[in-house]
């Protein structure tokens, strides 16, 4: 596949675009990429652009109606009762792209994650959710005891919790007890979720602590403060409604291939920014990751409910 991004010069939306580009190529590898600035009229009308940002797929213009004539100008993308953007959203992309989110896998952020949901065999999923279940009415992991009790029907705890740890369901800790288990952190962290009428949990991310309320269909304040300017970060949940503050708050995914346990990689890049630009200037300063800038809407989108609510909401056996 053959994509050309052409811009303006100094177009402020390019970037926008190419960073949610690479989200909806996440995992992709039959893909050329190229980027041209475009200084006239007349090149316009050659290369097929139709605004700035515009996208060519193979050489089309996947969002332009027939007819559409060549253009210099800003262009604005919209879908539905959806707000115009100055780019198309990612999931826009995907579909023009004609790629497919495998269910339950986060190739959003570049981890080649296993199914988020242990398998009923062995005793796997039902102990997995009596240990989500302690984390989001206590605030912590089982005890030793609690989770031989969850495990006594398959064998002893120390053996059943094996597999959930080398599939990333679970990070074991010292003593029989859990480190983590996908999204909660037994240890404090910077994400800080306050359960409605329960107990204060800690997220090992961003993404991980915006799905904890879809996960366990409650209202929840996350706080956190950004990493560059100091400032606080608030998102509430109050039934359908999220509110962010400041409402220039972002998300910062990183993409980072491999294969190792959802509990364990890149959690520690997920993460709030007050405004795109302290992102950028802190991304700035990390060379070693790559990943992108994502607003309100594409944040909610991609850690929806049809994600999170699988791992408690699927029978245990």
């Amino acid at each position: 596949m053959r994509l050309e991004l052409l811009t303006v010069p100094d177009c402020p939306n390019g970037p926008v675009l190419k960073e949610r580009l690479m989200l909806a190529l996440a995992g992709c590898t039959d893909v050329e990429l190229t980027a041209h600035v475009v200084e006239g009229q007349a090149e316009a009308e050659r290369r097929g652009m139709h605004g700035s940002p515009t996208l060519l797929i193979d050489g089309r213009d996947p969002f332009a109606p027939p007819g559409t004539a060549a253009s210099l100008s800003c262009r604005t993308y919209g879908e539905g009762d959806r707000q115009a953007c100055g780019a198309p959203s990612v999931e826009q992309l995907r579909q023009v792209l004609g790629i497919t989110v495998t269910r339950g896998v986060d190739q959003t952020v570049g981890r080649v994650r296993r199914h988020l949901l242990a398998p009923a065999e062995r005793g796997l999923r039902a102990v997995q959710q009596a240990i989500l279940r302690s984390f989001a009415t206590t605030g912590s992991p089982p005890k030793a005891a609690e989770l031989e009790s969850a495990a006594e029907p398959f064998g002893p705890a120390a053996r059943v919790l094996v597999e959930p740890a080398a599939e990333g369901f679970l990070t074991p800790g010292g003593t029989g007890r859990v480190q983590a288990a996908y999204p909660f952190s037994a240890m404090p962290t910077e994400h800080a979720v306050q359960i409605a009428g329960g107990p204060m949990v800690w997220a090992m991310g961003a993404i991980d602590a915006l799905g904890i309320p879809a996960m366990l269909g409650t209202d929840a304040v996350i706080t956190y403060t950004d990493p560059v300017t100091g400032n606080p970060v608030r998102v509430g949940f109050t039934g359908e409604r999220t509110t962010w503050q400041p409402v220039t708050l972002v998300v910062y995914y990183v993409a980072r291939p491999g294969d190792d346990p959802a509990a364990a990689v890149c959690c520690g890049y997920l993460r709030f920014f007050t405004a795109r630009a302290t992102a950028q200037q802190w991304t700035g300063q990390h060379s070693d990751i790559s990943g992108a800038v994502l607003d309100k809407a594409e944040t909610e989108a991609e850690r929806g409910a049809n994600v999170f609510g699988l791992l408690l909401g699927a029978p245990a056996q």
